[in-house]
């Protein structure tokens, strides 16, 4: 499976973006499918997953209220909304796909494929 990444930029305080993660193959159909994000010096945190097969998702509590992931089954496409955004949310964005099981679903090792990365800025 191969994850295209799009949609970050430059944005102000308050302001929102959505990013895009478009997979390359309907078998991601079978995949949990999360966003992740890297500041500068930091690890690599999650932010928001999707269970395709049935649309559960799951939040970073750092973002609940302010992102939501989404998904769109014809387009194979995987979205991360995010609104009233913070200076602290500046980061490379990357998605990600896997067989992630509820207890590790919010960890690096638990996702097989890596798109290559969305840079969000936030300017105060």
């Amino acid at each position: 499976v191969q994850l295209q990444a799009s949609g970050g930029g430059l944005v102000q305080a308050g302001g929102s973006l959505r990013l895009s993660c478009a997979a390359s193959e309907r078998t991601v159909s079978s995949y949990t499918v999360a966003w992740f994000r890297q500041a500068p010096g930091k690890e690599r945190d999650f932010v928001a997953s999707i269970r395709w097969s049935g649309g559960n998702t799951f939040h970073a509590d750092s973002v609940k209220g302010r992102f939501t992931i989404s998904r769109d089954n014809a387009r194979n496409t995987v979205y991360l909304q995010m609104n009233n955004l913070k200076p602290e949310d500046t980061a490379v964005y990357y998605c990600a796909a896997g067989r992630a099981i509820q207890s590790t679903i919010a960890t690096v090792r638990a996702y097989d494929y890596w798109g290559q990365g969305t840079l969000v800025t936030v300017s105060s």
